[in-house]
């Protein structure tokens, strides 16, 4: 008895400092797609790809005339931007009850392992599908430009990159953006 309550609470320990982090990562990662400003910090890593997808969005309309995109490509990049934008909303949402769902079966003693873990792999399934999404996203957008447009926004955001290294504590510098 007394090594099944050390367990159960090993394990809620290790879920709340799971979630605790979690909510801290999505609110930098699931940002609206017109925010004016995104930060990675640390945390670029693991939060994967899916908010490259919506910066590169963000840097392929925002540089439009720079990339000489057409109004038609513009109205196709929108598209992808608002798709990307619902399969994101809707993934968060899903990923955040699967972990809260898993958070009240670790509270409850009675739960056993086999579902804790079909719990997790399912939050974790979904991540997945959040991640793909992006990379749909992204070969989408890319699949609207010309090889010509396609090495015009990748010196354009080179530029960029290369700006934000070069300024104090990698701050985006004014009007480039």
């Amino acid at each position: 008895m007394k090594t099944r309550h050390l367990i159960t609470g090993a394990m809620s320990m290790i879920a709340m400092l799971g979630l605790g982090v979690q909510p801290s990562l999505a609110d930098q990662e699931y940002g609206s797609a017109h925010a004016p400003e995104s930060s990675h910090g640390g945390c670029e890593e693991m939060m994967g790809h899916h908010g490259h997808a919506a910066n590169h969005l963000r840097h392929l309309l925002k540089h439009q005339q720079e990339i000489g995109l057409t109004e038609e490509q513009v109205k196709k990049l929108k598209t992808v931007e608002l798709d990307y934008d619902r399969a994101q909303i809707k993934a968060d949402s899903e990923i955040r009850v699967a972990e809260r769902e898993l958070l009240a079966l670790v509270e409850d003693e009675k739960t056993d392992l086999s579902v804790l873990e079909a719990k997790v792999k399912q939050s974790e399934m979904l991540e997945v599908g959040l991640r793909m999404s992006a990379f749909k996203a992204r070969r989408d957008a890319l699949a609207v430009l010309t090889p010509e447009q396609r090495e015009k926004a990748k010196a354009s955001h080179e530029k960029r990159m290369q700006e934000m290294r070069s300024s104090p504590q990698g701050a985006t510098p004014r009007g480039s953006r």
